[in-house]
């Protein structure tokens, strides 16, 4: 584990101080792009590994997000009835357009939220659950309370 190098995860950084979130961003040699490689680079269980998925609605196109644990898939039909329409899955670019990140880094704040924003259960049961900051190698700790209150997203079992 390094500190921020990456200027995206140093502006991720920043960001945390003035939410006054005291996780500090690290920077890893290999990528923790998925939650297993995130699991294995941190050393946690890849159920603390916050995944952040990205839907559409159609056919309207309005944004979705879904912060589930890295230990599990995301349940649609559960989703879909949260929604109350029919999925689609983002693209990269409507991924980037929604979040300003990229698939494999989308950090979990600096971005308005979509109306649809849900939090999986599952991340409650944690003391401390580990989010992207913004790079596909870079990762930040917090708890599920935290990113709740800092996404004013709807608690969802998603699985």
């Amino acid at each position: 584990m390094l500190p921020p190098s990456n200027p995206t995860a140093i502006k991720f950084q920043e960001l945390l101080r003035r939410l006054d979130l005291s996780g500090q961003v690290v920077e890893f040699s290999q990528t923790t792009r998925t939650a297993a490689d995130a699991a294995a680079a941190i050393g946690c269980e890849v159920g603390q590994i916050v995944k952040s998925l990205i839907f559409r609605v159609a056919p309207d196109g309005e944004a979705v997000l879904a912060f589930t644990s890295g230990a599990n898939r995301v349940d649609e039909a559960k989703l879909r009835a949260a929604v109350g329409g029919e999925l689609a899955k983002a693209d990269a670019d409507f991924v980037r357009q929604v979040t300003g990140y990229a698939i494999g880094g989308v950090a979990p704040f600096g971005y308005a939220h979509p109306a649809h924003t849900y939090i999986d259960e599952a991340l409650f049961q944690y003391d401390q659950i580990w989010a992207a900051a913004g790079t596909p190698n870079a990762v930040f700790p917090l708890t599920a309370t935290e990113l709740q209150q800092h996404t004013s997203g709807q608690r969802l079992r998603v699985a």
